[in-house]
């Protein structure tokens, strides 16, 4: 079985029983038959393949979606993307978040399994995570209330793209591009918009008492107090 190149010499287990479970997905979506069938593709007993993923199909799909975050993470290291816009930066990683898994099944089996009340505290954290993680290796370095609202619009763009991304046959999915890159553009207006509230000074009274609050707002010290943290 070849090993995914993106889960590290720690979590070998892990990494085979994601590789084995991944042929099952399309067909027993992402659930305890699906871990159960990789236990016994892999010789790992099937004790420790719960251990290892103790909400099954829930904790399969978190790593499958954890191994595209730390694909794009790679791809973003190795990409010079200092001659570009800020909002092409941006497009740039989502573009290679989307690309760094290519099986759409399981991703739409991921959603179909998220989308249920009881997990969607789950899927939630793992696209704030993933949100998280761009900004953080574009080198955001907020630490006030911007933190938690660049990630909480970051994560509305991704989860609408990768909705659209899902239902596109386009050529190349050159369809999905434009639509991100009419999302962020649609951000990056409300931002404007935002700049041009706060500078106006016939606002100020009125937002005295809001900003206030918000000034008070920090960034958690440790990003392990991220939504959704495992």
């Amino acid at each position: 079985m070849i090993r995914s190149p993106f889960v590290t010499e720690t979590q070998p287990l892990e990494s085979q029983l994601l590789d084995a479970a991944l042929a099952h997905v399309a067909f027993d979506g992402w659930s305890s038959a699906t871990l159960a069938a990789a236990a016994a593709e892999t010789g790992i007993e099937p004790a420790l393949a719960r251990a290892l993923f103790p909400r099954g199909g829930v904790d399969l799909a978190l790593a499958y979606h954890a191994r595209g975050d730390d694909a794009m993470l790679a791809e973003l290291a190795a990409a010079d993307l200092s001659e570009i816009r800020f909002r092409d930066r941006i497009a740039f990683a989502v573009r290679a978040r989307l690309e760094a898994i290519d099986d759409k099944e399981a991703v739409r089996r991921a959603t179909t399994l998220f989308a249920l009340p009881q997990n969607a505290a789950a899927g939630t954290g793992a696209i704030w995570q993933t949100a998280g993680k761009i900004w953080t290796a574009l080198g955001d370095t907020d630490t006030d209330f911007n933190w938690y609202s660049k990630r909480a619009t970051l994560s509305g763009v991704f989860s609408a793209t990768v909705l659209f991304w899902l239902g596109d046959d386009s050529d190349g999915h050159t369809a999905t591009w434009d639509f991100l890159d009419r999302r962020i553009d649609d951000v990056m207006q409300f931002e404007k918009a935002k700049a041009q509230i706060r500078g106006n000074k016939a606002l100020a009274p009125l937002l005295a008492g809001p900003m206030a609050i918000l000034s008070r707002i920090r960034a958690p010290q440790s990003r392990d107090h991220m939504p959704g943290h495992k």
